[in-house]
């Protein structure tokens, strides 16, 4: 198994990242991690002990975070992220990571990996935490800001598949964001995926609002990227804020001080649900390979995370599982 790591995308990059892969290279000796970038700052944050199964690639240059996507995968062809995409392109890896620039993320599955055949629009996964502490899988969070009934049928369809193969879930519940749950109600692309979703192969319960989705109410939740993102930025904003006055408040005066003492084991447990690092990152589904964007500030757990959820993916054929399906009937 060989999982290729922009070694130079992400803010903390390249050290934390290249910690993350030598933590992730350390518990996991079996995996092949190919580390690309320039060889020389890896190795300086790498240190003398660097075990066997980690292999630098070099490369010449980097993507910036405020580059434009599409000019900059087509001219940097040296860039850390394109040759991290070229070598799941080749076959040389299974599995790409990259903290780096979003959209060029997108770009270079698209265009170096490519998407995979009978899929339209990919579909940029997120896993939501939930009270229950299961998560719920979104999709998609921002790959496409537009989409047609049909590309939801598709997410739905892979997010279930996903659902299933890596995270072991059984006959996943699909649930389609809407304003209501009544069967009539949303707009006319929510209306018409309705229809389309009620006789997909998949377990689709209808619709779900975005106030139940943190009770797990679904364990796939599908939408358009447009919806989807600014869902998921309205509770990453709700979560911060929730967690400062909480912070302000115990910290007002002796009393809270004293409470907050009491209180610290829950109030842990509370930040880790809310807590990205712990689900790794947002697979790119729809592309034929496996592509997982972590995120922008991730840090040497989070790239252990993402490193654990590529293996199990792989472990579990999810991009021929995902293939098989959408070409079944074709």
């Amino acid at each position: 198994m060989r999982i290729a790591i922009d070694a130079m995308g992400g803010d903390h990059a390249p050290s934390l990242i290249v910690k993350g892969a030598l933590a992730a290279a350390v518990e996991w000796p079996a995996i092949q991690v190919l580390l690309v970038g320039d060889t020389a700052q890896i190795e300086e944050h790498l240190g003398s002990n660097k075990p066997s199964n980690i292999t630098i690639i070099h490369a010449d240059d980097v993507i910036g975070p405020d580059e434009e996507p599409v000019k900059a995968v087509r001219r940097k062809k040296n860039s850390s992220m394109v040759m991290t995409g070229q070598l799941v392109r080749d076959g040389e890896a299974d599995a790409m990571l990259s903290a780096g620039n979003t959209g060029a993320l997108m770009t270079t599955g698209l265009l170096v990996v490519g998407r995979m055949s009978g899929i339209e629009r990919p579909a940029l996964v997120t896993m939501l935490p939930t009270m229950n502490d299961i998560g719920v899988l979104a999709l998609d969070l921002g790959a496409n800001m537009d989409a047609k009934p049909e590309h939801l049928l598709q997410y739905a369809i892979m997010g279930s598949i996903y659902r299933n193969k890596v995270n072991g879930v059984s006959n996943p519940r699909v649930g389609l964001l809407n304003v209501g749950t009544e069967e009539m109600k949303g707009n006319e692309l929510t209306k018409a995926a309705f229809e389309l979703l009620k006789t997909a192969p998949i377990n689709f319960i209808g619709n779900v609002e975005a106030r139940d989705v943190l009770v797990h109410n679904c364990d796939v939740l599908v939408c358009d990227g447009f919806a989807g993102n600014i869902m998921l930025k309205a509770m990453e904003g709700t979560a911060g804020t929730l967690f400062k006055t909480i912070r302000d408040a115990f910290s007002s005066s002796l009393l809270t001080k004293l409470a907050a003492a009491i209180m610290q084991s829950k109030l842990r447990q509370l930040r880790k649900k809310m807590d990205y690092t712990e689900h790794g990152g947002a697979p790119l589904l729809g592309i034929n390979g496996l592509v997982i964007k972590c995120h922008g500030s991730s840090d040497v757990k989070a790239i252990k995370s993402a490193v654990r959820q590529a293996k199990l993916a792989i472990e579990s054929q999810l991009i021929t599982s995902i293939a098989a399906e959408i070409n079944r009937n074709k």
